[in-house]
């Protein structure tokens, strides 16, 4: 099947990571603000069958060591195919991208990140023609339904530019059509195992209230690709007993956990942070993190390239919570959960969000409710916990009222003092070095992390 091209082409590949080292460039990135792929649905007479085109300099043509501005866009035809499917096909460039050796992709839509190995250049992977060839094949025997089809690379960077808008306007029309339906209304959910070759424990359980991490598939979108592939990567998840509406626990959700994760994960709450949070693959477009010091949370996506307030970028914190992991605290979400009322619900939903990068403050500000979004600091507002806790203080934020006051005894305490004292929290190590700390008592055990205005975990 793939004879012509030259390296492997299979599943074994899926999961491959390619170190900064060992690339010939990346394409897309964190580096690069203009990137997508899309998919579009066209009549039939549209479609130059089979056609692979490259608009702007080939593989040879690009830097080595780069970052390049990067477009895919997929034209398709079937007389079965919808256009509520476009999504759905979307997401499988994720997973059909990474079954070519030397050819690692992550993210999706708007957030997406290739590299190519130097390993793979060299063994003559030399033409976004051959990536087309592969992807071509996949599509076609993959779903069936797909009966034309058509791919065009994009890296000329005056070319990106207007097909990345018509992209992002593409993207909001989607989600907007995925508005309206609650969790209560429907029976199923649906899960999704596309990112288990990253993370072999994270099952993403996507509900109408709560899209999937990535951003790219919806309730709608779930139910359509289970129709169309019904032994495929998203398959439904019948809900089962509510135990818990507030967290949004549900019998059905756990025992599918459990299946999918191999025994790993056997409860997850919805809407939650703390307790047993959703796994985080590292696909997510965002990260929820407690700030324990404000009894909130702060919100950092993936484009934002300062450090958040707590002084650490997003890909440290990243690092801390992908691989299908349950943090507490650290809680990989989509921006568009960001836009549902159950958003982080059973932890107070954004009376209990304290920072926000102002580029997603803005863009869903109509989805913030009035009464608290003044309240919310941004990277311009702080950019330190001291500068946090001031502007929180003066705005009158919701989370004040639940701060301790610290002691006030004033009575002589010992002394300890270490040279070196590690301490490990919310997957860091820390090193305290020629430390000096004043306590009447150390006690020293597990615990977790309080949920914002609900005291400690039972």
């Amino acid at each position: 099947m793939f004879e012509d091209i030259p390296v492997d082409v299979g599943l074994v590949h899926e999961g491959e990571r390619i170190r900064k080292s060992d690339m010939q460039f990346e394409l897309g990135g964190p580096k690069v603000a203009e990137k997508f792929e899309l998919v579009r649905l066209k009549p039939a007479e549209e479609i130059e069958s089979g056609a692979i085109h490259i608009i702007g300099p080939d593989i040879p043509d690009l830097e080595e060591g780069k970052s390049h501005p990067f477009g895919i866009l997929i034209e398709i035809a079937g007389t079965e195919l919808e256009e509520n499917l476009e999504g759905v096909i979307e997401r499988r460039i994720h997973e059909y991208s990474n079954y070519i050796e030397g050819f690692m992709h992550l993210n999706q839509r708007y957030d997406i990140w290739i590299r190519l190995s130097k390993k793979s250049f060299k063994k003559g992977l030399n033409s976004f023609r051959f990536i087309g060839m592969a992807m071509q094949e996949l599509f076609r025997n993959e779903l069936r339904i797909i009966q034309e089809i058509q791919i065009s690379f994009i890296t000329d960077p005056e070319k990106i530019g207007p097909l990345y808008t018509e992209a992002m306007a593409i993207y909001e029309a989607r989600d907007a059509r995925a508005r309206g339906l609650s969790d209560e209304d429907v029976d199923v959910f649906y899960g999704c195992a596309l990112c288990q070759s990253f993370a072999p424990t994270h099952v993403c359980v996507v509900t109408p209230q709560r899209y999937a991490n990535c951003g790219a598939i919806s309730w709608f979108d779930g139910r359509a690709a289970a129709r169309i592939d019904p032994k495929g990567p998203i398959f439904p998840i019948e809900k089962g007993e509510c135990l818990d509406p507030e967290a949004g626990e549900y019998t059905g959700v756990n025992e599918s956990a459990q299946k999918r994760s191999m025994g790993e994960v056997d409860r997850i709450q919805l809407y939650s942070g703390f307790g047993y949070p959703h796994t985080s693959c590292g696909c997510f477009e965002a990260i929820a993190f407690y700030i324990p010091e404000v009894e909130g949370y702060g919100i950092v996506h993936r484009g934002f390239r300062d450090l958040a307030v707590n002084g650490l970028p997003f890909s440290t914190m990243a690092d801390s919570t992908a691989g299908g992991r349950q943090i507490d605290g650290f809680h990989g979400i989509s921006i568009e959960y960001m836009r549902s009322q159950k958003f982080l619900q059973a932890d107070g939903g954004y009376e209990a969000v304290v920072w926000i990068p102002e580029e997603i403050k803005e863009r869903l500000k109509e989805y913030i409710p009035e009464s608290v979004f003044g309240a919310i600091a941004t990277e311009k507002d702080a950019t330190s916990i001291d500068e946090l806790k001031a502007f929180l203080t003066g705005k009158s934020h919701p989370v004040v009222s639940r701060w301790l006051e610290v002691g006030e005894e004033g009575e002589e305490t010992a002394v300890i003092t270490a040279g070196e004292l590690p301490i490990t929290t919310g997957g860091f190590r820390i090193l305290l070095k020629n430390a000096r700390i004043y306590a009447d008592k150390v006690i020293i055990q597990p615990v977790q992390p309080k949920k914002p205005g609900r005291g400690e975990k039972q």
